[in-house]
């Protein structure tokens, strides 16, 4: 008989990492497994900037606000690299994005035997096993895996504007895959970058240093790159308290948290990043040789990809003039798409698609997230499914694909899960038998 772990889990990203080592501190006897797609650990690397860095303070790691004496915390990794005393010489507010990086895969090697790499999960559905329910999960290879509990860690879909989506081309790809994309590519003559977030300007930069003679041009609908909003008033967004806060609040106050909490994580830019480019763009004008240009106001109509380039037909939001830019690489810095009934939102991650209906929603359509991020089922007998990194609609912003809240949210699922494997245990077996 196929064995049937405790707790499978889809993704090995940060937060599932996150839970493994929740998992392993907790001393539960739970038989574990992960299914990650990519062949190794890695984190945003197509994203991984030379210079660039992390938006979160370094100790809002894998463990540190969960158990500040974990062996993986991001300090003891410095120590145990012997970088330490180095690390805490530079001259920087937040540790680098690659290191960061490294940071993370040395933590995710610590769980090797438990995680199957270049594993591609393509379906989900319930069969019963040994006499109980348990979700199934097949992947690309035509391999199954079977839990009691399922924790889906995907990272959240990339959003990909529908005037970009109905014209498929190789030249136009999203923000995540861009310094794959550069290795693969001959240099450019030409690329415009869509959207105005840290992610948009940060390549924008990359761009204009890595190809000096190429044409860069920046196009967001609104006025400008925006400031990002670091006040410490609205960064208590990322507080414990504020995630228990908003999952309780009715959905108009959602909404209304969403909107005034928009600044502190989307569409906006840091302030050193902002100042860069503008200074940039300053100076190549004094130089008279500009070749970084930002159109801002504009939006594209229509994508008409030719044998030489990828033509935008684009047109001023305000003024209604119309015109066009050629490209030989279109980036999408437009970020990813949130759960819900709106039409930037899914539903539900697309792996979900066989057993969603399986689950409450409300009456805008959204599924019903508990406080332990674990779905509502119809069916109170079907074993557990939990969302990790996914739940920003229901628990705020703090779960917008951010490090901040990551250790603690862990803990809160470790948590629901014992809780729920133990209530769902067959009668007659200890709590701990059944777990083991």
């Amino acid at each position: 008989m196929r064995e049937c772990h405790d707790v499978l889990g889809i993704g090995f990203g940060p937060a599932n990492i996150a839970l493994a080592v929740a998992i392993e501190e907790s001393g539960e006897p739970l038989r574990v497994r992960f299914l990650e797609r990519q062949a190794a650990p890695v984190w945003q690397g197509g994203m991984l900037l030379d210079g660039s860095d992390i938006q979160n303070h370094p100790a809002r790691d894998l463990a540190t606000l969960r158990n500040p004496r974990s062996r993986y915390t991001f300090l003891n990794y410095l120590f145990e690299m012997g970088r330490l005393v180095q690390h805490l010489n530079l001259p920087l507010r937040f540790p680098l994005r690659k290191e960061y990086a490294q940071y993370v895969a040395w933590v995710a090697h610590h769980f090797d035997d438990q995680v199957e790499y270049g594993c591609t999960a393509t379906e989900i559905d319930l069969v019963q096993h040994d006499g109980a329910p348990a979700y199934r999960v097949r992947t690309e290879s035509g391999a199954e895996h079977l839990g009691r509990a399922l924790v889906l860690a995907p990272g959240r879909t990339p959003y990909v504007p529908d005037v970009f989506a109905r014209v498929p081309d190789d030249r136009i790809f999203h923000a995540t895959q861009y310094l794959y994309q550069v290795a693969a590519r001959p240099a450019p003559a030409a690329v415009v970058v869509i959207g105005g977030s840290q992610s948009a300007v940060e390549i924008l930069l990359d761009l204009g240093a890595r190809f000096p003679e190429a044409t860069v041009t920046g196009l967001q609908r609104s006025f400008g790159p925006r400031l990002k909003d670091t006040s410490p008033f609205s960064e208590e967004a990322f507080f414990p308290e504020f995630v228990d806060y908003y999952h309780r609040a009715p959905q108009a106050s959602k909404d209304r948290l969403d909107r005034e909490l928009r600044p502190t994580n989307y569409s906006s830019v840091d302030g050193d990043v902002l100042e860069r480019l503008y200074t940039t763009v300053y100076e190549q004008r004094l130089d008279g040789r500009q070749r970084l240009f930002l159109r801002n106001n504009t939006d594209v109509t229509a994508v008409e990809p030719e044998a030489g380039a990828v033509r935008l037909r684009v047109r001023d939001v305000h003024t209604g003039v119309t015109g066009t830019l050629a490209a030989d690489w279109v980036v999408l810095a437009t970020g990813f798409r949130d759960l819900g009934p709106g039409p930037l939102s899914e539903r539900w991650p697309p792996l979900l698609d066989k057993v969603a209906e399986r689950f409450h929603v409300d009456a805008t359509g959204r599924l019903l997230v508990g406080a332990d991020y674990g779905l509502a089922p119809r069916d109170e007998r079907e074993p557990v499914l939990f969302l990790n990194g996914l739940c920003e609609s229901s628990h705020g912003i703090g779960d917008a694909g951010s490090f901040s809240l990551l250790s603690l949210r862990a803990e809160k699922i470790r948590r629901g899960l014992t809780a729920r494997l133990r209530a769902a245990a067959p009668a007659g077996r200890r709590p701990l038998e059944a777990l083991s």
